[in-house]
């Protein structure tokens, strides 16, 4: 197919792929989908490869997501009007957690499947152990919520009665859920329609010209990507702060190997899986769209023109060991892989800083809280459950420019809530939203802000649970000598005697008046803060984004009566400059003291043992060791950690 009718095809497809979506968002039942627009729509080809997906509504960071497992798990087959679904982890690696409920349509063409219109909903429930089903604190699969393998939610146009009614029995809000399928429904039937148009456009040979040139036009211009990077193997790490409640960091570890035009991702190093919902399933997928995360950000950031499809995902191989928090195995808890995802994102972004740190930015916030509270209507007496925001942190300091305030890379595309809509269908009052002050990290070009929201509630036995919680402890990391973003916070009752700090607890239970309050963390900065014009960061203190006191402490701008002192600004830089560094990350305080006692080579030595370990004993043992390791020593790191090892299997019968 010539380049301007690939073009051409190219923009079809997009267009009834932005179709399914608008049917969905109009016709959406739950705050979530209708408002937050957490939901995807993508066209496949037959074998399940995303061809094309929308860019103004809904997630567009799954073009990677692969359907055929879980298409060829039905064995029947398929015929015209037939609409599969599934929501299980653990059967085709398609969903990716409980709430997520993917539906897959085919179209076909004289008897033959000639595509998919497909997509997923996040269901605000699907039953389980907490409301809106996801906890960190749960241990399996099985308390994540009612769950369905691959089967026909639909058959030849007729609705699978006893299906719906054994998940609909199972969920906290049946109606919810009834409302989202039913739209989720008429969004397929859209994606056909436009399907068949664009088939009477190009005819059948035509279109399937064109599904096969999109996807090997996106993997050419991903493959130019990597040829103007270096080759070379660049290392990098990152942290989620607990490995379950009140637990020790998850690290998670990638080399980036990049040849030519193909780059290996190997995720080797990364903490065993978890006793906790953190796990991200990927079935040994070696180009599996949560592990490829942060590279179609990557990818769009250095080649903003990218198509996003499959066809992205062919140069990369990634390598995820298995029984490791990024290839775990069943029953293990995943209900909150989309913290870990938020990691990964950063994980990436810091070894492709490692390659082309003159074209990346720094670290976004990493953490994008989704609060959900179950209450009681007083003047109903009826429950409600609702998602009322997601709170998300700011961008890092890109290379011309500051990060954006309160949306960033790891949730751009989760929409807020305005007030007005959460307060009419949700009983409880919000009392603060908006940016919070001196969360961005200071730099040449500055983080962005992070996000406040405060709120209150009339009913006892009011259960919040706020997802994702993170970034309490270890900061997003800034590069080329700027700050670290600032960490995230959840306090309950904040400035009264009754304040309670949660950290990243992410349930909690309100009775009437309670006061809660979440703050995300802040982008990173980029650049010396030193850099940064006075004229800049007095236009900050102006806009109220920087206080006085952080203009002068972090960027050496002293500020006098609404005024910058130059020549003390001059001679508060001159002392500040002695003290730089010239490191390329600064990851803050807290990861500095947890790498003085977990070297690179104490991990090294953690890694082999526990690979070696069968996967019911990891856990268990990283626990333990970890219990060993809590202060720093001048004795080598890794002897330490076989030591401590040794010691603990003489202790422990039935250890390996």
């Amino acid at each position: 197919m010539d380049k301007v009718t690939l073009q051409v095809f190219a923009n079809h497809a997009r267009a009834a792929a932005e179709n399914m979506a608008y049917t969905l968002y109009r016709t959406a039942h739950s705050t979530f989908v209708k408002e937050t627009e957490d939901f995807t729509v993508q066209i496949t080809d037959p074998d399940g490869n995303v061809i094309a997906v929308p860019m103004d509504l809904g997630a567009t960071w799954y073009p990677g997501l692969y359907y055929g497992r879980a298409i060829r798990m039905i064995a029947e087959g398929y015929e015209p009007g037939d609409i599969g679904f599934t929501n299980d982890p653990y059967s085709g690696f398609l969903a990716t957690h409980a709430p997520d409920m993917h539906m897959w349509k085919p179209i076909f063409h004289e008897g033959e499947i000639v595509a998919y219109a497909t997509g997923h909903i996040h269901n605000t429930d699907m039953g389980g152990a907490v409301p809106a089903s996801l906890s960190r604190a749960l241990t399996e699969i099985h308390q994540e919520g009612i769950r369905f393998p691959p089967m026909k939610m639909v058959r030849a146009g007729v609705l699978n009665e006893e299906v719906l009614r054994v998940m609909l029995l199972n969920v906290r809000k049946p109606e919810q859920n009834l409302g989202d399928l039913k739209a989720f429904r008429g969004a397929l039937d859209t994606g056909e329609r436009k399907i068949r148009a664009m088939l009477a456009k190009f005819g059948v040979e035509g279109f399937r010209k064109g599904c096969i040139g999109l996807l090997d036009y996106a993997e050419h211009q991903a493959r130019e990507v990597l040829r103007s990077i270096p080759d070379g193997d660049y290392d990098f790490c990152d942290y989620c702060d607990e490995d379950g409640p009140n637990g020790n960091p998850v690290r998670l570890a990638l080399r980036l190997s990049i040849r030519g035009d193909s780059a290996v991702l190997d995720f080797t190093g990364t903490d065993p899986q978890l006793q906790s919902a953190l796990n991200v399933p990927t079935g040994s997928d070696p180009r599996h769209t949560l592990l490829l995360v942060g590279v179609y950000y990557v990818l769009t950031a250095l080649k903003p023109d990218i198509l996003l499809n499959s066809g992205l995902t062919r140069p990369f191989t990634c390598i995820a060991p298995e029984g490791t928090v990024v290839n775990p195995v069943f029953p293990a808890a995943v209900g909150m892989r989309s913290l870990t995802c938020a990691r990964l994102r950063s994980l990436v972004f810091g070894a492709f800083a490692r390659a082309v740190p003159e074209r990346m930015p720094a670290a976004p916030a990493g953490n994008s809280s989704i609060l959900n509270v179950m209450t009681t209507d007083n003047r109903t007496h009826r429950s409600v459950l609702a998602a009322i925001n997601p709170v998300v942190g700011g961008a890092g300091g890109f290379p011309t420019r500051d990060g954006t305030n309160g949306s960033g890379a790891d949730a751009a595309y989760l929409k807020n809530t305005p007030i007005e809509i959460t307060e009419t269908e949700v009983p409880i009052r919000i009392t603060r939203y908006g940016l919070m002050p001196d969360s961005g990290g200071a730099g040449r070009w500055r983080g962005g802000l992070g996000t406040a929201l405060d709120f209150t509630v009339f009913a006892p036995n009011s259960r919040v649970t706020a997802r994702n919680r993170d970034r309490c402890k270890f900061r997003p990391w800034g590069t080329l000598g700027g700050k670290a973003g600032k960490p995230s916070d959840f306090v309950l009752n904040p400035g009264t005697a009754r304040a309670r700090v949660l950290g990243n607890i992410d349930t909690v239970t309100l009775d009437p008046g309670e006061v809660l309050h979440i703050h995300s963390p802040g982008g990173a900065g980029r650049g010396s803060p030193l850099d940064r014009e006075p004229e800049r960061v007095l236009r900050d203190v102006r806009y109220g984004y920087v206080s006085e006191a952080s203009a002068e402490a972090e960027y050496g701008v002293v500020i006098r009566d609404g005024a910058v002192d130059d020549a003390a600004t001059e001679a508060r830089r001159s002392a500040m400059r002695a003290e730089e560094t010239g490191a390329f990350y600064h990851f803050g305080p807290e990861r500095e003291a947890h790498e003085a006692i977990w070297t690179p080579s104490a991990y090294a030595e953690f890694t082999a043992i526990l690979a070696a370990l069968p996967v019911h004993w990891r856990f268990f043992v990283k626990t333990r060791l970890f219990e060993q390791m809590r202060e720093p020593s001048a004795e080598d790191c890794a002897s330490r950690v076989r030591a401590a090892y040794e010691a603990l299997r003489r202790a422990t019968p039935g250890l390996p």
